[in-house]
């Protein structure tokens, strides 16, 4: 969930999310919002995610803001349950 978690918030390309979903719904003004452990226990979604899925939360009074801050500083907009994810998974990492 830390490594899923850090994938989707802090790995980046060109400044901008690595994952293509989530570049897509970052871009559109969206929130990541929540990891779920498996979430998606078909064979494609243990192949493709390790059963991991994402929700992205659009809030329509803040999506033009949150499209400009992503486009423009390349900023993401993540939950509460994410950043803490993102945060575990900074203070035990390695890389």
């Amino acid at each position: 969930m830390r490594l899923c978690a850090w994938y989707l918030y802090g790995e980046k390309h060109r400044g901008y999310a690595l994952n293509p979903v989530a570049n897509f719904h970052l871009q559109n003004g969206s929130v990541l919002w929540r990891i779920n452990w498996m979430g998606d226990t078909s064979p494609r979604g243990i192949g493709a995610s390790c059963g991991m899925m994402v929700n992205y939360r659009y809030f329509l009074e803040e999506t033009a803001s949150n499209s400009a801050l992503y486009l423009g500083s390349k900023q993401v907009q993540a939950s509460e349950q994410v950043l803490a994810l993102v945060s575990q998974f900074q203070q035990n990492s390695k890389l």
